[in-house]
């Protein structure tokens, strides 16, 4: 009866491994045929844009990110900070560019929320105070190259663009914390993205760090208020411009998100908080990773076949394949400073497998110093003290 369990489990395993295979091959491809086709910098017509970033505290390296959306290599431009709280730490740093930079950066504070998303709540006003007809949602911690606004708002001068999108890693992480949240987001995230945009025949939600597109489009599928109290509002708005009629397109410029030193901890905690938003917005799709986890498959295949030598070879291939896969993007990413991190990936292969595992079940996210509940298609609930256990 054990034996046939154990031959069961094997062939099991073998399966899932294989599987794994081919997702590590679809992840080399399609980032090879993505980033291969876009190198040049594309032609665009700069029309005035307003960026966006709603900010609250002050993240690693935050007044060398903010200065970086002040010098663009661009016409006209603003940029508008938003800032819920006028205590906030971020404000005095705001304040300064202000004074830096007074003809481009204005500065909201006492911005009342709208909803229980605090980051679109701000946002809305920002929407409401910009100048011009482009607009571009920034995360707070992300740094960008001058060219940035070129790359970003080209693909808007086709009226049939929607939405524009940006893939971000930290390009050259320091510690360990940062070199696992940027292996994750490079080798497995961005190539993943890449299997949905052609599975589903083009991209159908957008990545919350950078967001481009027009007031018109906003008013077109409901604004923002649409989202209001919904986690995941990056999937949700490009799944709206979607509806409308419009499409998303995916930029090949890559940002920079200087992890600093963020400890291993606050990374497993906002992946979770990530797997469990997309669980709740995407429903059964989600267990559709259960077919990438190639590393521990391979490895629990090993021990539970007494470490027989056709296991170990699965082993050898599976990290050989996984590796190669690793070295290719990173290398597409142009982020040379993440190959010295290779040597992590089976942990952070590990790391990824348990966070799926937890993600697929619960309810409960720590976001921003808040407790959340997350229901269907990424609702969310304040928390009292009493229910913030699972």
């Amino acid at each position: 009866m054990f034996a046939t369990l154990q031959f069961v489990l094997e062939i099991l395993l073998l399966l899932l491994t294989c599987a794994a295979w081919g997702f590590y091959g679809a992840c080399g491809w399609f980032s090879l045929r993505f980033f291969s086709r876009h190198r040049s910098q594309p032609s665009f017509d700069p029309q005035p844009v307003s960026i966006l970033i709603p900010v609250r505290g002050v993240d690693q390296g935050a007044l060398a990110n903010w200065d970086s959306f002040c010098n663009q290599d661009y016409g006209t431009y603003e940029v508008l900070f938003g800032v819920m709280d006028a205590a906030d730490p971020a404000v005095p740093i705001l304040q300064g560019l202000t004074e830096k930079y007074p003809d481009r950066v204005r500065l909201l504070t006492n911005l009342p929320a709208r909803g229980i998303n605090h980051q679109i709540s701000n946002l809305s006003y920002l929407v409401e105070a910009a100048q011009y007809e482009q607009v571009i949602f920034a995360d707070s911690d992300i740094r960008v190259t001058p060219d940035y606004l070129q790359w970003v708002t080209a693909p808007l001068a086709d009226p049939a663009v929607g939405v524009v999108t940006c893939g971000y890693v930290d390009h050259q992480p320091r510690r360990v914390g940062a070199a696992m949240a940027s292996l994750g987001r490079g080798i497995d995230f961005i190539p993943s993205v890449l299997i949905a945009r052609a599975l589903d025949g083009g991209l159908k939600f957008a990545l919350g760090p950078t967001i481009a597109t027009r007031r018109s489009v906003l008013a077109d599928f409901g604004g923002l208020a649409m989202v209001f109290n919904r986690i995941g509002s990056d999937f949700h708005i490009g799944q709206l411009a979607v509806g409308a009629g419009y499409r998303v397109e995916l930029s090949p410029y890559v940002l920079e998100n200087d992890c600093g030193q963020e400890p291993l901890q606050e990374v497993f905690q906002r992946e979770l908080r990530w797997c469990r938003t997309i669980r709740w917005n995407r429903g059964a799709q989600y267990y559709g990773i259960l077919f990438t986890h190639g590393t521990v498959y391979s490895v629990l295949l090993l021990l539970l076949s007494g470490f027989q030598p056709w296991a170990w070879a699965v082993v050898g291939l599976t990290l050989g394949l996984r590796w190669l896969q690793g070295a290719i993007t990173v290398q597409l990413l142009r982020s040379p400073g993440l190959l010295p991190w290779l040597w992590l990936l089976p942990f952070r292969d590990l790391m990824t497998f348990v966070i799926w595992l937890m993600g697929s079940q619960g309810q409960n996210i720590f976001w921003r110093g808040r407790w959340l509940r997350v229901g269907d298609k990424g609702a969310l609930q304040e928390m009292s003290s009493s229910t913030k256990s699972s």
